[in-house]
């Protein structure tokens, strides 16, 4: 599978194809405009998303509500693009640190560092969202779940601690916290230190955990390094806008630990399956799903527009300046969330696909219970892991 987005921030429209989505897999409106509208919800936004209202339009590859085979044509409207149509724009010429203003210039020849500011917005984000909304569809056919929620901001850390954590209650609590955070106390801290963010006129970023339920084990592979699962997650984070560091489980953790308290003990389970004691390793090991679920932590750094100006030069003089204030949010880290899920699913979506191959939903699913099963015969490949007991992640 792959996917292209095209568009600017405050361009008509931003444009995304999918290809290589199997045909026969039912799609609705709601199923993509309800990833839409979560991108749009969450405690810190600026001022635009008072003003989109962001729909999904599906121009290509659905009809009769199934996918056919085909790539997938989706655009997203910009309502604000009539607003600045009519604005007489002054060429950009003080670049923000921290954004692509300076280096997009300095990579393409733009006089005007709107052209980088324009294309490197977190406004595309809309339209992976939308091929994210896709994906999370064909994974759930397969009974695989794809949540996240916010686990710390501005230095205030949510209280995640049980040896068995269940996940599926965080998901649900961290929707019904405004700065998706499920544990209710820090999510009031978290509010409070956006709400001083405001004040001192200042931006915020945080830590968001995505976990992955239900995959069989073996999707993936160690035998090349850009194959490998764990390298195909991080890239997929860290594509994200302001996203600067990732990790697979607990690996900063991990890294001060011995080993011996660091790796997942295998044991006998029941019926004749393999069962681990504990998931220190995110659900990876050595490139490649355990059947566990696989947790995928991202720090994001805070919005490089802040209303405080901050140093720079004016490129056009040559003088000494300060940044001039592009409309952007106080904290952006609890709309990541939705936007994180929508890149590890294509990546998921992906890497099942691969293991599975075939060109409909009714050639892959007597497939995959194959594999859930551990039934080698009925698989179109060589290589099928052992026969592995993550019904009990389930």
């Amino acid at each position: 599978m792959r996917f292209l987005t095209a568009g600017e921030s405050h361009g008509p429209l931003l444009t995304a194809i999918l290809d290589g989505m199997p045909a026969g897999l039912p799609l609705a409106p709601d199923d993509l405009n309800r990833e839409m509208a979560r991108r749009q919800q969450g405690y810190g936004s600026g001022g635009r998303m008072q003003i989109e209202r962001d729909r999904a339009q599906v121009t290509g590859g659905v009809m009769n509500g199934q996918t056919t085979g085909g790539p997938i044509g989706i655009v997203v409207e910009n309502r604000d693009w009539k607003n600045w149509a009519e604005k007489d724009i002054t060429p950009m010429t003080t670049p923000r640190p921290g954004h692509a203003d300076l280096t997009g210039a300095i990579k393409y020849g733009y006089r005007d560092l709107r052209l980088s500011l324009e294309r490197a917005s977190a406004r595309e984000t809309a339209a992976r969202v939308a091929v994210g909304a896709v994906c999370k569809r064909l994974l759930a056919e397969f009974g695989i779940v794809v949540g996240g929620y916010v686990t710390e901001i501005a230095g205030e850390v949510a209280d995640l601690s049980g040896d068995a954590p269940d996940y599926l209650a965080r998901f649900e609590a961290a929707e019904a916290s405004e700065v998706r955070c499920p544990d209710p106390a820090a999510s009031e801290r978290i509010q409070a230190a956006i709400r001083q963010a405001k004040i001192d006129k200042d931006t915020l970023g945080g830590v968001v955990e995505v976990v992955a339920l239900n995959l069989p084990p073996g999707l993936g592979t160690h035998v090349q390094h850009d194959r490998r699962l764990t390298a195909r997650l991080a890239a997929a984070a860290c594509s994200v806008q302001s996203i600067k560091g990732v990790e697979i489980g607990p690996a900063f953790e991990n890294a001060k630990r011995p080993g011996t308290q660091v790796h997942d003990r295998i044991v006998p389970g029941e019926d004749g399956m393999l069962a681990r004691t504990s998931n220190r390793s995110g659900g990876l090991e050595g490139g490649m799903t355990t059947g566990a679920p696989l947790v995928v932590r991202a720090a994001m750094k805070p919005i490089s527009t802040t209303l405080t100006p901050l140093d720079t030069v004016n490129l056009a003089t040559g003088e000494p300046d300060h940044t001039v204030y592009e409309r952007s949010d106080f904290c952006a880290t609890p709309r990541a969330v939705p936007v994180l899920e929508a890149v590890i699913a294509f990546v998921l979506a992906d890497e099942l696909m691969i293991k599975l191959g075939g060109d409909s939903l009714d050639e892959i699913r007597p497939r995959f219970e194959a594999l859930r099963q551990g039934r080698v015969d009925d698989l179109p490949m060589d290589n099928v892991p052992w026969r592995f007991g993550y019904d009990a992640w389930m």
